[in-house]
């Protein structure tokens, strides 16, 4: 019998991939709780497993958290989720808020058994051009460990008036892409229609930060991904939620699953958004 033979497409970081989008339909709904090092404590320490439980039973595809706190999820909880462990650090209390350091390596995350890893950039800010050396070390430890690397890439800094000017995002994609991103979460262009020109100048899948608003969780996922972006990173909103479940599954309902995201080519994606606006 002929020797079997390794099948290129599966390399870990494909695999790792294919375990951020749990139908492995290149659609992805992530909970940032990275929160608790930039503004302060999640709840309680008590409950943080109770709500990374809630978090996995409303159908997210991954958490994405600091090295200490992933030590402090359950394991059975990370069999029906994934798992992000974030590489980048600052403290609203700094001097600069917008300056984000490395507090962790791949290595760090190969060993707590991490699906990806993530690294914030600001671009616009007054530390930038250390922010992208670090994405570019990031990136390449990350090809060296076959580990999924999502580049936070925001327009936020001095001279930045407003983060949400489409041209201005679709720059910070492409930062991503250029510098070995496998993912890249950014904030939604306004009007939000644009989103569509920022997806269709970016060769990486797009999530789109959820954060606080007065939009409806269902609403806005629904805006999201008429617009042809990979799917959402919701945190505030859901870790504020006093039914973080709930508040899932309605993301979770609004983001189509079991088939790929049709190509930029295939639907206008601005037919759709005004469906749901």
């Amino acid at each position: 019998m002929a020797a079997l033979t390794p099948t290129p497409a599966l390399t870990g970081k494909a695999l790792r991939l294919a375990r951020l989008s749990r139908p492995n339909d290149g659609r992805f709904l992530f909970v940032p709780l990275d929160h608790s090092v930039s503004d302060g404590p999640i709840g309680t320490a008590a409950d943080f497993a109770g709500l990374v439980g809630e978090i996995v039973a409303g159908g997210a595809d991954a958490v994405v958290v600091h090295k200490g706190r992933a030590r402090m999820i359950p394991v059975d909880l990370l069999a029906g989720c994934g798992l992000v462990v974030h590489l980048s650090a600052s403290t609203a209390q700094a001097p600069d808020a917008d300056a984000k350091v490395l507090v962790g390596d791949v290595a760090e995350a190969v060993r707590l058994g991490a699906d990806a890893v993530s690294v914030h950039v600001n671009i616009g800010s007054d530390t930038e051009a250390a922010q992208l050396a670090d994405l570019g070390t990031v990136a390449a430890e990350c090809d060296r460990w076959g580990m999924p690397l999502m580049a936070m890439v925001y327009p936020r800094g001095p001279r930045v008036a407003d983060p949400s000017v489409p041209d201005l995002l679709a720059h910070a994609a492409g930062v991503a892409a250029d510098l070995g991103a496998d993912l890249v979460k950014t904030v939604m262009a306004r009007p939000a229609e644009r989103m569509a020109d920022v997806v269709a100048s970016c060769p990486l899948p797009i999530v789109v930060a959820g954060g606080a608003g007065e939009q409806d969780a269902a609403r806005l996922a629904a805006a999201v991904m008429s617009t042809g972006c990979a799917g959402l990173a919701v945190g505030r909103r859901v870790f504020t939620s006093p039914t973080p479940r709930r508040t899932l599954r309605d993301l979770a309902a609004a983001v189509p699953r079991g088939v790929f995201p049709p190509r930029q080519s295939e639907a206008d994606p601005r037919n759709r958004l005004a469906e749901v606006l």
